[in-house]
């Protein structure tokens, strides 16, 4: 991604150093963090610094390899175990974020510290080279003069660079096709009208954030040609977890007979879960619901209550949108149906 003229990526590794975008500053701040030890980083996947199915299991690798850093020499197995637990409790719902720890956990403990290390830039490369393919396989499905409606943020901070929702979005603009953009604001934590308003604006792309109760006028009056979200972990039989509020699109769409597309990598798909009932759903602090956090007029951040004061919240931070519902899932090996045989063989082959 450009960012001020400067290319970035939303995570990388220097050395024995983890660097990444501070989401939770965007759009207002743009900020970098540097983390030194495995510990940071997992602070900084569940304060949702960095988020994202992709991204996550990116910063998850690089956790796992420092822990064999710091491993110490005595116990350092039953330390390593340690960690990559911890490690994993930080976002349970994103598939990609176990298939990391257990690729760098295997590559470690087979052929030691620089192996893992190793291990953890080789997930990161592969997190981009799918964005890319996505975006070439999902392009082809974007009409020219296309109004394209899209929840959370699956772009390029959601991923090492490119992103898998908004990957086909930002080669179609490339290519010069009209794109015009609805962004949900996604609530609670803004991620659309945060972030993917900021990345869309950053690559000049036609846009304008709506509430996430739009959906239903939105197609009802024809302002939308098809639907693209990303994913947090797909069951073998096509079900879909991603950020809250998704399902209920994916319902207006099949009513109203718009494409709903969900693109993702293979890390998010998870081969040992059968359906949509085995994947765990991840809450999240009440707080998030019941306040708002912004800038004042001196530009400090700072949080408000904006619900009633004594009253509870839920906060589920994912729903599960079943494989009936989607019309196609856009993956780095092509377009498939959201459907057991399909997915078997796109894993397996």
């Amino acid at each position: 991604m450009k960012v001020n003229g400067k290319n970035y990526k939303t995570i990388w590794m220097e050395g024995k150093k983890v660097k990444l975008i501070d989401q939770n500053l965007l759009p207002f701040r743009f900020e970098i963090i540097e983390l030194e030890n495995w510990e940071g980083i997992c602070k900084a996947i569940k304060n949702m610094n960095i988020r994202g199915a992709g991204a996550i299991g990116v910063a998850a690798g690089y956790a796992m390899a420092l822990a064999f850093v710091q491993s110490p020499g005595k116990g350092g197995e039953d330390y390593l175990w340690k960690s990559r637990k911890e490690i994993e409790q930080t976002r349970p719902t994103a598939r990609d974020l176990f298939y990391a720890t257990e690729r760098v956990m295997q590559a470690g403990i087979a052929y030691g510290i620089e192996a893992a290390i190793e291990e953890s830039e080789k997930l990161a490369i592969e997190n981009e080279e799918e964005a890319k393919a996505i975006a070439i396989y999902g392009e082809s499905l974007i009409p020219d003069s296309c109004n394209i409606l899209t929840h959370c943020n699956a772009g390029w901070l959601g991923f090492v660079d490119w992103g898998s929702a908004l990957a086909p979005i930002y080669l179609a603009h490339r290519k010069g096709k009209k794109i015009f953009v609805y962004v949900d604001e996604t609530r609670p934590r803004l991620q659309g009208s945060r972030l993917t308003a900021w990345e869309l604006q950053n690559e000049g792309i036609a846009h304008v954030i709506v509430a996430d109760n739009a959906g239903a006028w939105l197609l009802s009056n024809n302002r939308v040609d098809l639907f693209i979200t990303g994913a947090d972990r797909i069951a073998l039989n096509g079900d879909t977890a991603n950020k809250i509020g998704t399902f209920e699109k994916a319902i207006v769409a099949k009513n109203f007979g718009v494409p709903f597309y969900v693109a993702a990598p293979l890390s998010t798909f998870d081969p040992a879960c059968p359906d949509g009932s085995c994947i765990p759903i991840e809450h999240r602090p009440l707080e998030e619901i019941t306040e708002m956090e912004g800038l004042d007029e001196k530009h400090h951040f700072i949080k408000i209550r904006i619900s009633s004061p004594g009253s509870e919240a839920l906060n589920p931070a994912f729903d599960i949108t079943p494989s009936s519902y989607i019309h196609s899932l856009i993956t780095s090996k092509g377009i498939i149906q959201p459907n057991n045989q399909a997915i078997r063989q796109l894993l397996f082959g």
